[in-house]
């Protein structure tokens, strides 16, 4: 397949297009400087429009771009940056399909970044991804994004991915680690609620699957098990062999971080893959424990 990324050095860009290759595939990169080599087409979401001669000989575009939730505080501006980096790029890239669909030409699929956000603070739910949307700027967001996707032609299978915490030794896992190697990690609140995660090996994989797969639609991108804020914590921490015992109350994280702490912290997300599991995708890293090993390597 010819596959376009957008977001392609990002966290889990920058491992999807590698993959990609040594499936066989072509990739081209959207990038926002001067094209450095064939593999690069430029491009300014927000700014003028996509040509669709970009895409038009792609069988896939992968839309994983969008400014990074865990950059905080989440001022007025920062939120305004939060949703413009994801609805400008999709609008961009849908009117572009919609344009070359006229001619029944263009990519046949689009796999759109979203998150697990959706579904907002859901203690004691078991998340499928027939459950209804939450409340909170996260879930706005997510509505906003999966809404301007969809608008893509009938003639595009969209797959939106609600994708959980992504454990690399990037992104939000960072964070946790940072704190973790300082020896001031902990419980965040009461540690029980429920942390949907997954692998960077599985989101990746079950990219590259559902680029081959017929599924339409929302799809959770999270591991199957159920784990706690606080087991995900412990188990760094054993890794690294650092102490886990600081916790953080409910209450000091709300009044530090307000809505960023309880959207991105406390929130409980009981996420079920359950699509993905249905249509046949076998994770590589099951337990936390073969997970969080595998950002050691």
């Amino acid at each position: 397949m010819r596959v376009v990324v957008s977001g392609a050095t990002g966290l889990i860009g920058g491992a999807l297009v590698p993959a990609l290759q040594r499936s066989g595939h072509e990739v081209v990169r959207l990038v926002r400087h001067e094209p450095r080599h064939d593999g690069e087409r430029q491009w300014a979401p927000g700014c003028e429009p996509l040509a669709p001669s970009v895409i038009a000989d792609a069988d896939a575009v992968v839309n994983l771009s969008g400014s990074p939730i865990a950059r905080l505080p989440w001022t007025s501006s920062r939120r305004a940056e939060i949703l413009g980096s994801r609805i400008d790029t999709t609008a961009s890239l849908v009117a572009a399909l919609r344009q070359l669909a006229r001619d029944g030409s263009g990519p046949r699929t689009l796999i759109n970044a979203s998150a697990v956000g959706y579904y907002g603070d859901r203690p004691g739910v078991v998340l499928y991804e027939s459950e209804s949307m939450g409340a909170g700027f996260l879930a706005k967001v997510a509505r906003r994004w999966e809404e301007t996707a969809n608008a893509a032609p009938e003639s595009v299978r969209v797959v939106t991915i609600r994708t959980g915490i992504v454990l690399a030794p990037q992104g939000t896992a960072a964070i946790l680690r940072f704190m973790t190697a300082l020896g001031v990690a902990g419980p965040l609140g009461t540690g029980r609620q429920i942390w949907p995660w997954i692998s960077l090996r599985d989101e990746v994989g079950a990219i590259v699957h559902l680029l081959g797969s017929q599924l339409r639609g929302p799809v959770n991108l999270a591991a199957p098990a159920r784990s706690s804020s606080a087991e995900l914590g412990r188990e760094l921490a054993r890794q690294m062999r650092r102490p886990y015992r600081l916790t953080v109350p409910r209450p000091l994280l709300a009044a530090a971080l307000g809505d960023a702490a309880r959207e991105l912290l406390l929130a409980d997300q009981h996420v079920v893959p359950d699509r993905l599991l249905q249509d046949g995708y076998r994770f590589h890293d099951v337990t936390l424990h073969d997970s969080i090993a595998q950002t050691h390597r």
